[in-house]
């Protein structure tokens, strides 16, 4: 008989059993566990790393292995190939700061008060520092954990509200989004071609922070993707040399407008300015994998890539593109909010395509499932992929809400997605999704209550072009009973936090590498 250990993951944490095989038969206590399965190994398993990829203004049809037949995605594309692919994945909003605290928090939003819009370089205030974060789960386990890119999440005074306040122990990266401030010196490779676009003026230049000191101001960015690898390279290096599991966040700036790129990127794709951006985030995540594979960890740890919402129409083809569904930014149509979303874990994830319901709001209970740490002690809107990752089992997740950028206790949910069935209580356009030729997507698309909700089915009609016709069709009566529903039950769940936008704007907060400099905000440079 030959005995080996068995590794079982729960919410109460990682245990060890005695796992007994003999010939072609093997214990009940060890087949019956968590996954129907069992993992043995010849030691004791180790805790597995976690690398969090966050693309920004990403549509859906702008991978390569989401049909663009332009991009230029070699590493995105491997992860697409060897992991689980999925085509129903959701962020939470259509816009950047209130997605990124769902993807952290596993709860929509509202309940944390990042809403309505985004946050900017002198808000008031930010993610709540009671809301619990996925570095903040990990930490307790030991795990090391470190936030590179974008953050835009709140600065707040003294750095209240940085990731290093909120459960990350390195940071590098800017603070908020990388168009708010001057961009005069955002350039391309060569140095003496100016990128497309412009920026927000009247406020400071770019800052590039580490931890809670600003390191360069204004950032160049012609070096910022090369300082980011190696930043990142270097955390998984020391992590494994100390034993260490890790937790890596690499939310990018990329490929939001206005795009830009290094020497390594500029000028190598065939698509622009915003594949050369594109390729530039593909590029840092294949040295990311070259180093997993280097330091013997690719197999132990899972590489979760997606997006915080759809493409910003209105810049055109430097915008992003939504492939076949509907709008793009700033909507609650998919366009808006059905995003790509790649797993990958060599000999744990099988590759596939999934076309099961999910969300960056499950993120967070899947790894803490999978680390074996405990669930926040707050309402959670996620829920756990483990089974739909590792055995490509069906989605605990059977609806989906959609709010929108502005979104008010008054209006509630502008949609719902049960089942293959999407309901529109609201529709509104925006100018962030304008230039296409659907006359539903503009900012001229005013705001519109359906009673009846209009009705769509998106196995039939991703592009949320044809409502059902509820009156020829009376079998659809009981699918908007049940919607109608689900959404009296989760409206009444929903308790909206204290709006952390509606605190207002404080210029004195602005991030100033020479606070005492005048005239400001042009002084702000070191």
């Amino acid at each position: 008989m030959h005995v080996t250990l068995c590794f079982g993951l729960s919410t109460a944490g990682p245990r060890n059993f005695p796992c007994y095989v003999n010939d072609s038969r093997m214990n009940s206590t060890c087949f019956l566990l968590f996954f129907g399965f069992c993992l043995c190994f010849s030691g004791a398993a180790s805790p597995p790393n976690f690398v969090l990829l966050f693309a920004d203004d990403l549509g859906f049809g702008d991978l390569g292995c989401y049909g663009h037949p332009t991009s230029l995605t070699p590493n995105l594309d491997r992860l697409a190939a060897g992991g689980l692919r999925f085509t129903d994945f959701y962020c939470t909003s259509p816009a950047c700061s209130p997605s990124r605290a769902s993807l952290l928090t596993g709860r929509y939003q509202t309940r944390s008060g990042i809403y309505p819009g985004v946050l900017y370089p002198g808000s008031v205030g930010g993610l709540p520092l009671n809301e619990t974060t996925i570095a903040e789960v990990l930490k307790p386990l030991g795990y090391a954990t470190a936030a590179i890119g974008k953050w835009h999440l709140g600065l707040g005074k003294n750095g209240t509200f940085l990731p290093t306040r909120q459960g990350f122990d390195h940071f590098l990266g800017i603070p908020y989004s990388h168009d708010q401030g001057p961009c005069s010196n955002l350039t391309c490779f060569p140095p003496d071609v100016k990128c497309f676009g412009v920026c927000d003026v009247g406020c400071v230049t770019v800052p590039l922070m580490y931890n809670e000191v600003i390191k360069q101001q204004p950032v160049n960015f012609l070096d910022l993707e090369e300082a980011y690898s190696d930043f990142a390279t270097n955390f998984i290096f020391t992590s494994v040399k100390k034993k260490q599991p890790f937790f890596l966040y690499y939310p990018s700036h990329h490929t939001h407008y206005p795009q830009y790129a290094g020497e390594g990127a500029a000028g190598k794709s065939q698509r622009g300015p915003f594949g050369d951006a594109l390729l530039e985030l593909d590029n840092t995540i294949g040295n990311l994998l070259t180093t997993l594979e280097k330091t013997g960890v690719i197999n132990n740890t899972l590489i979760f890539f997606s997006a915080d919402n759809g493409p910003e129409l209105m810049r055109m083809s430097r915008g992003g593109n939504a492939g076949p569904l509907k709008c793009g930014k700033s909507t609650t149509y998919d366009g808006g909010m059905r995003e790509p979303a790649i797993a990958y874990w060599p000999g744990t994830i099988r590759p596939g395509v999934t076309h099961e319901l999910a969300s960056t709001l499950d993120i967070l209970p899947t790894f803490v499932r999978l680390a074996g740490a405990e669930l926040p002690k707050v309402m959670l809107d996620g829920v756990d992929m483990t089974e739909l990752l590792i055995k490509q089992a069906k989605s605990k997740r059977e609806t989906m809400m959609f709010y929108p950028t502005d979104a008010t206790e008054k209006h509630g949910l502008f949609a719902l997605r049960l089942g293959k069935y999407k309901a529109h209580f609201y529709t509104q356009g925006s100018i962030k999704s304008s230039t296409t030729p659907d006359h539903d997507c503009p900012g001229s698309a005013i705001l519109k209550a359906h009673d009846p909700p209009l009705l769509f089915d998106l196995e039939a009609d991703p592009s949320e072009n044809y409502p059902l016709p509820l009156s020829k069709r009376p079998e659809l009566q009981a699918v908007l009973e049940q919607i109608e529903k689900v959404k009296q039950q989760f409206e009444a769940s929903m308790v909206f936090g204290v709006s952390q936008m509606l605190k207002g704007q404080d210029s004195s907060l602005e991030p100033c590498c020479n606070p005492q400099c005048t005239p400001k905000p042009s002084c702000c440079q070191c």
